[in-house]
């Protein structure tokens, strides 16, 4: 457990000017009487490829950073530039949370723990005999791990890059059971969705930067939940859709909160309070309630 009063964080990424983690964390270390200052490298201000990603890390260790949070769309890419990754994270193939420890880039994956707390909460008693993911990102990669956790029976991943969708499939399946998982063709998106109990975003479509739905309106249906990752706007398209289509739904603001609560016990050693952070968040997002 690390023992001092006072943090540097980072969080990098692309488009993540609306992000709501650095209010989020420092607000929580105020409460806990640390001192906590997150700053924000983002890669469209800084006009960097994703592909910097590992320069940028080697920036930050030498700045002193305590730590890195990674999002969209460096979380696989990060993973080569790392000292060490925990367990999770060789699982995953994805990192979202980086420590620096003795001289260490040690990388960890709380998205995926993040989902099922948020998950568990908010569809706590929804079918997931078959469940639809649409993204096989490192936002995906953790989704997808967290609901075949959970106990989903069957899980269909699609991506517009096919090829990202059976590696994701193929490495769920050798974690979790040669039946437990499939890719389909994007084009199939009607179908399984017709097929599916459920179904996760997990795209960056929804996002303030990339507006819109990634699923047509006519093929949401009251029978099906619809839980999507996307936080910023905290109700997306998708979400408002969904639940004039008479979906149960899930929003991405308690899969944001409850990593950064991982998140922050990495940094600091300190385990914060969630529920406290809910309100936080909820609060940041303009009063809106988080169904988590």
């Amino acid at each position: 457990m690390r023992k001092q009063d006072s943090y540097l964080i980072g969080l990098v990424g692309a488009g993540i000017g609306p992000s709501l983690s650095p209010p989020l964390h420092e607000r929580e270390a105020d409460e806990l009487g640390l001192r906590y200052l997150y700053r924000r490298w983002d890669l469209d201000v800084l006009a960097r490829p994703a592909e910097s990603v590992g320069e940028l890390l080697a920036a930050a260790r030498t700045a002193g950073y305590d730590g890195l949070n990674i999002t969209h769309p460096c979380k696989q890419l990060i993973v080569e530039h790392l000292d060490e990754l925990s367990t999770d994270a060789v699982a995953l193939g994805a990192v979202n949370t980086v420590v620096f420890a003795e001289g260490r880039a040690i990388g960890h994956n709380t998205d995926w723990s993040g989902f099922a707390r948020s998950f568990s909460r908010g569809l706590p008693d929804v079918a997931v005999d078959r469940v639809v993911l649409l993204g096989a990102g490192g936002a995906g990669a953790a989704v997808a791990h967290a609901l075949l956790t959970l106990g989903t029976g069957v899980l269909r991943v699609l991506d517009a890059d096919q090829e990202r969708a059976e590696a994701l499939a193929a490495s769920l399946r050798g974690r979790f059971g040669a039946d437990r998982a499939e890719a389909a063709q994007p084009e199939r998106l009607a179908e399984s969705l017709a097929w599916a109990d459920g179904f996760v975003h997990a795209t960056p479509t929804g996002m303030a930067a990339h507006p819109g739905s990634p699923v047509p309106a006519e093929l949401l249906r009251p029978g099906l939940w619809v839980a999507d990752v996307v936080y910023r706007p905290l109700e997306t398209e998708l979400v408002a859709t969904a639940r004039a289509a008479g979906c149960r739904v899930l929003d991405g603001g308690g899969m944001a909160v409850f990593q950064a609560a991982e998140s922050f016990r990495l940094f600091t050693g300190v385990e914060p309070d969630a529920d406290r952070m809910l309100r936080h968040f909820a609060e940041l997002a303009g009063g809106v309630r988080v169904r988590s």
